[in-house]
């Protein structure tokens, strides 16, 4: 994955940025020797932001299209208004496992379901509004993904996507992975799209902040 922010640059962000407790610690350290593509998980940066996004919308309905490892799930649930819970959906059994081993052995337990089986299905049963969704999923899917899940948003919600920066991918037009071309696709249609108010942020691999216009 190349690097969108030098290195130098977001490795001080990074250690300016408030330590993770000792349950994602030990989530990250046992996720980077045990799950394949480790670098999916959105780590102590990302961790905060969403953490702090989580807060500063006094959530308390969170929906995340991807779960991984558990991390940015438990994350989040450390900015919830109390009472507040998260719904996060994953495809992988070995990965929503994982999620629910560590969930179980964190303060957050009670507050986090995970969903196992395709998004998409687990989206249209769901009632919402709710106050944050995160999608960090099968980026070829993004574009659907968007269609479904903006209805859902609370009015003044926020949808946050992850990787939309692809590692400097989207501007290399010999570059037409489905993948590359549909974040193409995203990126473009949230920007003319009149329904949200969009914002591309330059966190890690690229976070775009989604609300209702």
């Amino acid at each position: 994955m190349a690097d969108i922010v030098d290195p130098e640059i977001e490795a001080y962000a990074t250690v300016h940025t408030t330590p993770m407790p000792p349950h994602l610690e030990a989530l990250a350290g046992e996720l980077t020797v045990t799950l394949a593509s480790p670098h999916m998980m959105v780590g102590r940066l990302e961790g905060r932001f969403l953490e702090l996004l989580t807060f500063a919308l006094g959530a308390t309905s969170v929906l995340e299209i991807g779960t991984f490892g558990g991390y940015s799930s438990l994350a989040m649930a450390a900015g919830l208004a109390p009472g507040g819970r998260i719904v996060t959906c994953e495809i992988d059994p070995v990965h929503a496992a994982f999620a629910r081993r560590h969930i179980a052995l964190s303060p957050y337990a009670d507050c986090i379901e995970v969903v196992e089986g395709p998004a998409r299905r687990t989206i249209e049963r769901l009632p919402g509004p709710f106050d944050l969704i995160f999608l960090d999923a099968d980026k070829s899917a993004y574009p659907a993904y968007y269609e479904t899940l903006l209805p859902k948003l609370a009015p003044r919600g926020l949808m946050v996507a992850d990787n939309t920066l692809w590692s400097g991918r989207l501007e290399d037009p010999d570059d037409q992975h489905p993948d590359t071309v549909a974040l193409r696709h995203f990126n473009d249609m949230l920007a003319t799209d009149p329904r949200v108010v969009v914002v591309q942020t330059t966190v890690r691999d690229g976070v775009t902040l989604i609300r209702h216009a």
